[in-house]
């Protein structure tokens, strides 16, 4: 993942390959895991992001054009987006949003709200890209079966002598079996149309200016998808009472007010969502919770070879985590239901 160190040479000479010779800071920037970031000061008095992509988990090349495809579409469209000013890989080089704020945690309904209409807006801004699709970033990285297979062959391998401590989540994830198809089923039969979808739909990827506009960032997972596995993770993450990695499963459960609150924002500006997409709405927040927690499982029993982890089982309290927000969700299944009936009817 990020965090390599780099020679401040390194970096001049991969902001001199984008034109850029006046800089005079270059600092790690942003809490990211994946690439590699930072604030770029010049004697312009312009502040620039520089980031180095992750070239362990991207194809660099796919990753560049798909990029450039989407900032590109949204600029001429006059959408403010992230503004490309080079991109030599792995390097690539940004305008910095002067002004704009994120937050790593929702505290209050109204920014769910506020996430939920940022990204159903990008959503809808990226609905007309012209052909070609883009291109698949990481193929199957929603498809909840093929995850299913991985942790089994995870469990089979056992390479870590662990599956002795998972029983009572495997037993879990069994429960789930039947359900785990149920988007790719109704994807391949066309009920759910494929759309450009961001794929990393947390609170701390949205920029917001003081009068309120919010732009969407990390774009690098932007690829076609299901519009409902975006909603699912908003849900996942947005809802939450506690971190993804709280191991007191007391404190965990997601929260029913920070969901109406996403639905009514979602629904608000993601008026192309079809009949069965509104359907499963509450549904996608179960299934994509239920995704991360067999992701992290697996990795437990791959031997955290995939997510950073801080302490022998901390991939393990994490799947667990996860695992109690599906049943959370479950538990106010009907109210969850009720919900997005409301704001779907207003549609």
């Amino acid at each position: 993942m990020g965090g390599r160190t780099f020679p401040r040479e390194e970096l001049d000479a991969a902001l001199a390959s984008m034109g850029v010779t006046d800089q005079t800071d270059v600092s790690r920037y942003g809490s990211g895991h994946i690439n590699d970031t930072f604030k770029v000061e010049t004697r312009r008095g312009t502040r620039l992001i520089l980031q180095r992509v992750n070239t362990d988990i991207f194809d660099v090349d796919v990753l560049k054009r798909n990029i450039l495809r989407v900032t590109e579409f949204l600029k001429a469209k006059g959408v403010k987006s992230l503004e490309v000013l080079g991109y030599e890989n792995p390097w690539r080089l940004y305008a910095f949003l002067d002004g704009y704020t994120s937050r790593d945690v929702v505290e209050e309904p109204g920014q769910a709200y506020a996430v939920a209409r940022a990204f159903a807006k990008f959503q809808n801004d990226c609905a007309d890209i012209p052909s070609p699709r883009l291109e698949e970033i990481i193929p199957k990285f929603h498809d909840t079966p093929d995850r299913l297979r991985l942790l089994d062959e995870a469990a089979e391998r056992n390479f870590e002598g662990r599956l002795a401590k998972v029983g009572p989540e495997m037993e879990f994830v069994d429960t789930w079996r039947g359900m785990a198809s149920r988007i790719v089923d109704l994807m391949a039969s066309g009920d759910i149309p494929e759309r450009v979808t961001h794929n990393d739909t947390k609170i701390n990827n949205v920029l917001v200016a003081p009068d309120g506009e919010a732009v969407v960032i990390d774009l690098d997972t932007t690829m076609p998808g299901s519009a409902l596995y975006d909603f699912g993770d908003m849900v996942r993450t947005s809802s939450a009472a506690a971190a993804e990695d709280e191991a007191d499963l007391a404190k965990v459960y997601s929260k029913k007010e920070y969901f109406e609150a996403l639905v009514k924002g979602y629904l608000e500006g993601a008026a192309f969502l079809n009949e069965a997409e509104r359907a499963n709405l509450a549904f996608a927040g179960r299934l994509s919770t239920f995704e991360v927690g067999i992701r992290f499982l697996a990795d437990y029993l791959n031997g955290d070879t995939y997510f950073h982890t801080a302490y022998p089982d901390h991939n393990l309290v994490r799947a667990r985590n996860q695992f109690r927000m599906v049943r959370s969700m479950e538990e106010q299944r009907g109210e969850f239901e009720a919900i997005v009936a409301k704001y779907a009817g207003h549609v």
